[in-house]
């Protein structure tokens, strides 16, 4: 809630009351502490994802967040730290998506690290809770970041989806 409350409403309502991030369950976190508590953190999920028509392996990143007093230090460019966990884990590449109001921290990011961001892809993903009043999936259009870590980005398979 510290980190995810400043940027908006809409973005600390999934930590209301006693739901946290730490209630997720990737199979890899890296934490970073400080003298004032967790300073930034990351999750990580090996999964298939369809692209276009193809199943890719991936490294899922999410639960992406840096404490507010802290952004623009360049805490995120960390991520790099994480390469040689990715390459043990075996994945050709590391996926994430961002919404575009992210997209200069993005591209400032991709200036230190090989990373890729692909605009106008619509994600479909399954929502977070079961609901009997939407449809089982959401379609979102937002930032596709991909990491090239075991192959090339010329190797990453080609679709709008």
């Amino acid at each position: 809630r510290k980190t995810y409350g400043p940027t908006g409403a809409f973005n600390a309502k999934p930590f209301e009351g006693s739901q946290s991030w730490a209630g997720a369950r990737p199979e890899l976190r890296a934490i970073t502490y400080d003298a004032h508590g967790v300073a930034a953190h990351m999750g990580l999920l090996r999964r298939f994802i369809k692209v276009g028509t193809t199943d890719q392996l991936v490294a899922e990143l999410g639960l992406y967040g840096v404490r507010p007093d802290l952004e623009g230090l360049g805490i995120g460019h960390s991520i790099q730290a994480m390469l040689p966990v990715l390459r043990e884990l075996a994945v050709p590449f590391a996926f994430g998506t961002v919404r575009p109001a992210l997209q200069k921290h993005i591209e400032r990011f991709g200036r230190n690290c090989p990373v890729t961001v692909v605009s106008e892809i619509r994600v479909r993903s399954t929502l977070p809770h079961a609901r009997t009043d939407l449809p089982p999936t959401r379609v979102e259009d937002p930032l596709v970041i991909i990491l090239p870590v075991g192959r090339p980005i010329s190797d990453w398979p080609a679709g709008t989806t």
